[in-house]
């Protein structure tokens, strides 16, 4: 049976899942170029499992519903769900659980991700964890971190 780009990204999608990063490298090429949904772009491996790790101890429920995937040529696009609930103080603080229709785009080249871009509306998580930051009297984000996904060095 081909394996389609559909297949590996569905693949990427339950890594994330199971939020297990222990086979990222696996599937993403060494020239990985993540691109978040306000257009920011991260290259490299490093630079997003660093922000994975943030964000799943922000949301240790963070996950993904998909809905539909298709592939065409080295594309793939999913379409679905983003979800989670913050954890403040080591506790649920479900009254800001998100849920946020979302859509995810691979280019895979050589059976690995080379590219990962994500659309979707990220206000509410970052909402979430401007509240977390305000309960926990840390500063809050500046107005240049936007809602992206993407950490300040």
């Amino acid at each position: 049976m081909k394996i389609t780009p559909a297949d590996i990204a569905l693949e990427f999608i339950d890594m994330i899942n199971r939020h297990d990063l222990s086979c990222f490298e696996a599937l993403t090429t060494e020239d990985f170029l993540f691109i978040d949904a306000e257009g920011s772009r991260m290259p490299g491996r490093k630079p997003l499992l660093r922000s994975l790790r943030a964000y799943f101890a922000w949301f240790p429920d963070y996950s993904i519903e998909v809905e539909q995937s298709f592939a065409s040529g080295s594309f793939a696009m999913i379409t679905g769900l983003a979800m989670g609930t913050p954890m403040i103080g080591g506790e649920w603080d479900k009254a800001h659980r998100w849920r946020s229709p979302s859509a995810w785009q691979a280019i895979v080249h050589s059976g690995r991700i080379a590219e990962w871009r994500v659309y979707a509306d990220n206000r509410l998580a970052w909402q979430a964890i401007r509240g977390k930051q305000a309960r926990q009297t840390r500063p809050p984000l500046t107005a240049s971190e936007g809602y992206s996904l993407l950490l300040p060095e």
